[in-house]
């Protein structure tokens, strides 16, 4: 049974006065969110502490946004699986296309991410994704089916969520047509061993397209960048139709 993941990255957005404030206004609005749905905030490193003791007894998982592979060492400015286990996060987006393009992630390091959240009981959030350069090429399906090799060797993917984030629709308010969507989060789960992995379709996923994108067979659940930094806006999409 494939279970429905609605996920929110703030990436670096929101103090840890602003992401209270938040909750303030999201949480209230979950009243009637069907008990199947797992939702996620993934947000800044400073804002887990804050989150975390206002998260609990509630139905919202707390997510983070990066793992390092090493359990403790010289590696400044990353953090470790056992610090975010002990403010009791469950997720970690690994592999966003914002990692590999500015802050030169590749496949390999992707890999040895994946296993380390899995090794500390995190449920990885798995991105891939194409360029537009890459679309317009024909590229697409070999670039997807190529990261999912190299990214998940060795991987258990009983505790794994994957992501299709097509970068050229990231943050540009351009969506992937839902049909298309649709079919490449068909060809992911084709490379699958597990065809229980939720997949989720992310990029410009906003509440006047929720319903639609997850009217889709393929697609299992969304993670959502600008569209989850208002209560409002995240509830709509949590609650689509």
């Amino acid at each position: 049974m494939r279970k429905i993941v609605i996920a929110g990255n703030w990436k670096m957005h929101k103090t840890q006065a602003e992401s209270l404030e938040f909750l303030h206004g999201f949480l209230k609005q979950l009243d009637e969110t069907p008990d199947d749905r797992e939702i996620v905030l993934c947000v800044p490193f400073t804002a887990l502490g804050a989150l975390s003791k206002n998260l609990h007894g509630s139905r919202v998982r707390l997510g983070a946004q990066n793992v390092h592979w090493e359990a403790s060492g010289a590696y400044t400015g990353e953090i470790s699986g056992a610090m975010l286990t002990e403010f009791g996060v469950r997720y970690v987006v690994v592999g966003h296309s914002e990692r590999r393009q500015f802050f030169g992630e590749t496949d390999e390091t992707v890999n040895l991410r994946l296993k380390a959240a899995q090794n500390h009981g995190l449920i990885p959030i798995l991105c891939v994704g194409e360029s537009k350069q890459q679309r317009d090429a024909g590229e697409t399906e070999s670039l997807i089916v190529g990261q999912l090799q190299a990214d998940l060797e060795g991987v258990d993917q009983s505790q794994l969520v994957i992501a299709y984030e097509p970068i050229w629709a990231i943050g540009t308010g351009d969506t992937c047509e839902t049909l298309e969507a649709n079919r490449i989060t068909a060809l992911i789960r084709s490379q699958l061993k597990n065809p229980d992995v939720p997949i989720q379709y992310g990029g410009s996923v906003k509440p006047d397209n929720i319903d639609e994108i997850m009217a889709q067979p393929d697609i299992d659940g969304a993670l959502v960048g600008g569209a989850s930094l208002t209560p409002d806006s995240f509830a709509r999409i949590v609650n689509y139709q």
